[in-house]
């Protein structure tokens, strides 16, 4: 699986749209738009960070559960 497909999982696993993913990451919405495009390249170091803290926060809600 592409990391652009990986980071789309791990959002909509949430059960966040775009916006919200944003918000509460603080991170630019170009941005994460960019990395699910693959016009961009996530680091693969923040794919881990993010999933670390989706998991630690417990904000997973959808039943295929985003695991490193």
């Amino acid at each position: 699986m592409e990391i652009k497909d990986e980071i789309k999982r791990l959002r909509e696993s949430t059960g966040m749209n775009r916006k919200e993913f944003c918000e509460y990451f603080e991170i630019p919405y170009r941005t994460v738009t960019e990395w699910e495009r693959g016009t961009r390249k996530m680091p693969d170091y923040v794919l881990r960070l993010l999933a670390y803290k989706v998991k630690m926060d417990n904000l997973i809600v959808k039943e295929d559960v985003y695991e490193e």
